[in-house]
């Protein structure tokens, strides 16, 4: 293997300030079997809401394959312009309470991968990283008019328990971040990993429900505060052309119909786990909420879940609580995620 320190660059008026280290690292690559354009999504909202500056930069030239993923540039009448080179960057980021964290995103390397994880080993020990979080996303057979799903993966049981009860046994076609998760793992660091769940007629399209359930998720394992607010507004609005879409056909309609009694009837028995409660049942403290508190307050089942968790809720509220107030953030292969129907896993203790 060649040496992997000389696959990036870092920016030295960044590397080597102290504030660098102890932080949560999030992971997202664009380009394998990116259903609904999630990590797209994700990384855009980020960049370009977030204050950032980037730590180290990865040479594309020895991990791209140009001729199967041609860049973009703009021929404009007689001239070429705005050459889009492909990117992959370490940023640091500040969330919305000014909170800093890595983000690690851009291309999926086409070639030498265990060199890139060796690349990106190296710089968590170097930056004493905390923990890995990454996302991706795949198609599956679900409706659109239930919660995202996600599957859960990676060492961390805490951020796992509840969330993803399909447990499968499968060979998959690996991705970049299934490496970077072994690789980390094996090197000591706790790493988990969200597989969100995006309706399989809906792959090929920006689908911003799910990006806003990866934020959720990520922003619930990370302890941040993430944006989501304009992509959120965006879902509504796609979820409003898919419905007048569905309504225009009969054959469409009748598909929709059969995904939602197959999902209802594999969640009707399932326990979900509360983004508000700890595994022993009690209420996680105000540090632990504080990364969750955006997500929450956005989600409409907010008001019935503090009815159901306050102590002096009246007979009515607590019979709420018994029948629905559990509700709000278990996963299955395709159960709810934290979108505008739910909510996401707890925060870390």
């Amino acid at each position: 293997m060649l040496d992997p320190l000389t696959l990036f660059n870092l920016n030295p008026e960044v590397a080597d300030d102290a504030a660098l280290h102890g932080l949560q690292l999030l992971v997202g690559f664009t380009g394998f079997a990116e259903a609904g354009h999630v990590v797209a999504q994700i990384r855009d909202e980020l960049l370009e809401n977030l204050d950032h500056e980037v730590v180290a930069s990865f040479d594309s030239d020895q991990l791209i394959d140009y001729r199967a993923r041609r860049p973009q540039i703009s021929f404009v009448e007689d001239h070429l312009t705005d050459y889009e080179p492909p990117e992959l960057n370490l940023y640091r980021m500040y969330d919305g309470l000014g909170e800093p964290f890595l983000f690690l995103t851009g291309f999926e390397p086409d070639v030498q991968w265990e060199r890139f994880a060796a690349a990106v080993v190296h710089l968590a020990k170097t930056f004493d990283v905390e923990m890995m979080s990454w996302i991706h996303s795949i198609p599956m057979p679900v409706p659109h008019t239930r919660p995202v799903g996600v599957t859960v993966h990676g060492n961390r049981p805490d951020l796992m328990a509840g969330i993803s009860a399909w447990r499968p046994q499968a060979q998959i076609q690996a991705a970049v971040g299934h490496v970077l998760e072994l690789r980390l793992t094996q090197a000591g660091f706790d790493v988990v990993g969200h597989a969100m769940h995006v309706p399989h007629y809906l792959a090929e399209a920006e689908f911003p429900p799910a990006a806003v359930a990866g934020l959720e998720y990520l922003g619930a394992a990370a302890s941040l505060v993430l944006p989501t607010d304009r992509l959120r507004e965006a879902g509504r609005e796609v979820e409003r052309q898919i419905a007048q879409q569905v309504e225009a056909s009969a054959e469409v309609k009748g598909v929709v119909a059969t995904l939602e009694k197959r999902y209802d009837e594999y969640t009707d028995s399932t326990v979900r786990r509360s983004l508000l409660v700890k595994d022993n049942d009690e209420l996680a403290d105000a540090e632990e909420l504080g990364a969750a508190v955006e997500a929450y307050l956005a989600s409409p089942q907010a008001e019935e879940e503090s009815e159901a968790l306050r102590p002096e809720s009246s007979a009515d509220s607590t019979e709420d609580a018994e029948t629905g107030g559990n509700a709000d953030g278990s996963e299955q292969a395709d159960a709810s995620g934290p979108s505008d129907r739910g909510t996401g896993p707890g925060p870390k203790d």
